[in-house]
């Protein structure tokens, strides 16, 4: 898939962009142990799940309350570039939604943070329409928010939200029935969604030097239109699915790792994607002007494949079919194994991934 130039070292990493995601990862975990010191043994308010997982649930009178928490990090610039506002919007629901339905939880609502290096009411308020616009595909109310001025610490804006939803807690889903031999059923995204800007914006303007407003052939639309392409919100086929569908046994959310989030589940099992779905040319433009090797390109992006679900082979046909009248292109991408270790493989990219890295095995390519 890759022009990877082997004569030529590549210099552009993702960590070259400013985002360490091992540094990240260090800091998480002294969070971690911080944070699980102030969870109560039990009772109201037990937290039911370790965190790691895409959503947290705590316990309240007997009943589920999932909750999470994210935002669409610099894809605000692309909106700041482009002077355009109201989709990003529904990017900041879908963040949150989309990771609520991985638990098992239904969304019932929304909140939304806005900080802003200055007042422009005409953009807060395309912003606005983009967040109903997505709690209207969420089925999801927005119940509050806050506007923050920080002229002295934002330069263009941020967008952060936080959802909640209920589930009962003898049907929260976190992987931990996943077999060898289960499915992996793909639903392809519709591009970038929300991850992996950073190395996006770097590799396309910064080496390749388009401009946000040209149009390119294998996009067949311009790069800004085709970066501000909102992401996919998963909510109703989800619950469809989960309400009609026996053996389901896992979600995921395919966010930043990509297909890496595949590990998240709770069972010690592995996963071999023997049919991946063929990312779209945006990921193609970018491994190309940025040198970028297989292994790093799945690490940091979706790949083309924005959700899945795993599910025992009697569940297959229910869950495309359910798919398919919600208008999804999803397809059998691959299947869990026996693998204490938790590795995901990509044979057709000769890919081995595990915890948040890929590594390339032999005979295949890289210009690492």
């Amino acid at each position: 898939m890759a022009d990877n130039r082997p004569g030529k070292a590549r210099e552009e990493t993702y960590k070259a962009t400013g985002v360490d995601i091992a540094e990240a990862d260090t800091g998480l975990k002294s969070i971690v142990t911080r944070v699980q010191k102030t969870w109560p043994k039990h009772g109201m308010g037990r937290v039911v799940l370790p965190i790691g997982y895409y959503a947290n649930i705590i316990e309240v009178d007997g009943v589920g309350i999932a909750l999470c928490t994210d935002g669409v990090g610099s894809k605000t610039i692309i909106a700041d570039m482009m002077r355009k506002y109201d989709t990003i919007g529904i990017d900041c629901v879908a963040m949150n939604v989309n990771d609520l339905i991985c638990v098992g939880a239904k969304p019932l609502s929304f909140v939304d943070y806005i900080a802003i290096e200055m007042t422009d009411a005409t953009m807060l308020d395309a912003i606005g329409a983009g967040l109903c616009r997505g709690a209207e595909m969420a089925q999801v109310s927005i119940s509050g928010g806050e506007i923050a001025q920080l002229r002295d610490v934002i330069r263009g804006f941020d967008l952060v939200g936080m959802a909640v939803g209920r589930v009962d807690l003898k049907r929260v889903i976190d992987g931990r029935d996943i077999a060898p031999g289960d499915v992996i059923i793909g639903v392809k995204s519709n591009g970038l969604h929300s991850n992996g800007y950073s190395l996006a914006r770097r590799v396309l303007f910064e080496i390749g030097r388009f401009r946000i407003d040209q149009k390119l052939d294998e996009l067949g639309t311009t790069l800004g239109e085709e970066l501000l392409r909102p992401t996919s919100i998963y909510v109703r086929d989800a619950m469809e699915i989960l309400e009609n569908v026996r053996g389901v046994k896992a979600l995921f959310n395919i966010t930043g790792d990509g297909l890496l989030n595949l590990t998240r589940a709770a069972a010690a099992v592995g996963y071999e994607i023997d049919k991946p779905i063929e990312p779209q040319p945006i990921f193609g433009l970018i491994q190309r002007y940025g040198e970028v090797s297989d292994a790093e390109m799945f690490e940091v992006f979706n790949m083309g494949t924005g959700f899945c679900y795993v599910v025992a082979p009697a569940a297959v046909d229910a869950t495309l079919a359910i798919l398919k009248k919600h208008g999804r292109d999803a397809r059998p991408i691959g299947h869990a194994v026996a693998d204490q270790e938790k590795k995901v493989s990509i044979p057709a990219h000769n890919l081995v991934g595990q915890g948040k890295k890929f590594r390339i095995e032999a005979g295949g390519r890289s210009v690492r």
